[in-house]
């Protein structure tokens, strides 16, 4: 999903390591860092929004006083204590449930369920270990990288990789197991 915007003197790759760097730019007033986190996690404010409040006007209305509270106040997010899309999700939940109780005084709004195809916390603990496992694949020796890519990226077996390669078989399966006893280690240690 990692693409490039271009905007004046901005070039972003987007991905969760950017966040950051994009919040310190609108510290700035660097408006093209605030339209790339717009474009990038508007649909999940507004989708938690929506479901929340079952009013599209009202979604939308909440959609812009949080990404206005981003460009007033980007150090509100504290990165430390997770994600930014997790962040921003429970800002509109609690945003859009303050909205419901403004509206409706008299009903009560004990808890709203967000149906998320994944959960936030299991999502962000497997960004950090794909991190951790792209920064030792990086390391691995050319050979031991591109076999075990082939290997698990590109779904090849053993014996497909041997034959694209022309290395032996056994050299294929021993690049594999070293570079997988590499990985095994820098995640024990």
């Amino acid at each position: 999903m990692d693409r490039d915007l271009e905007g004046p003197n901005l070039v972003i790759q987007t991905g969760p390591e950017d966040d950051a760097r994009l919040l310190t730019q609108v510290q700035r007033g660097d408006e093209a860092a605030m339209a790339a986190l717009y474009d990038r996690y508007s649909k999940i404010v507004y989708s938690v929004s929506l479901r929340v409040l079952r009013d599209a006007a009202a979604a939308e209305d909440v959609l812009q006083e949080i990404f206005m509270q981003v460009w007033r106040n980007p150090n509100s997010f504290i990165a430390t204590r997770g994600s930014l899309g997790g962040w921003l999700a429970v800002v509109a939940r609690n945003r859009s449930i303050d909205t419901l109780r403004r509206k409706k005084p008299t009903e009560q709004v004990e808890e709203v369920y967000l149906a998320s195809p994944t959960n936030l916390a299991d999502e962000s603990e497997r960004n950090l270990m794909m991190e951790r496992a792209k920064a030792v694949i990086v390391t691995l020796p050319a050979e031991q990288r591109k076999t075990l890519e082939m290997a698990f990226f590109d779904g090849l077996t053993h014996s497909e990789i041997a034959e694209m390669t022309g290395d032996p078989l056994g050299t294929v399966k021993t690049r594999i197991r070293s570079a997988l006893g590499t990985l095994r280690k820098a995640f024990q240690a």
